[in-house]
């Protein structure tokens, strides 16, 4: 039987996992369009939305690591920092560019 903890952590892991899915999904959009457009600059969204998806998929499995063994995090307050930053930068760049 799980715990309300474990059940917790199972969908804080499963949320992180369906995000990092999520921008893998526009990562492939992206690169649709910009193959439509001849490359160029349009694939600097999609390079960053690339990067954006590793990071993402990186902290999802980091994150879901520590959750399942219930030690206290030590992920630097910096990581999720940075994640919002190019998450952010992606979607100026879309907005900008597109």
């Amino acid at each position: 039987m799980t715990t309300p903890d474990g059940a917790q952590a199972e969908r804080t892991g499963l949320a992180w996992r369906r995000t990092a899915l999520a921008s893998a999904a526009c990562t492939v959009l992206l690169l649709h369009a910009a193959s439509q457009r001849h490359w160029g600059v349009s694939l600097v969204p999609a390079l960053l939305a690339a990067v954006t998806s590793a990071l993402l998929a990186g902290v999802a499995v980091r994150r879901e690591r520590v959750l399942r063994t219930g030690r206290p995090a030590t992920m630097s307050p910096v990581l999720p920092a940075v994640v919002s930053l190019a998450v952010t930068v992606t979607a100026a760049s879309v907005a900008v560019l597109h």
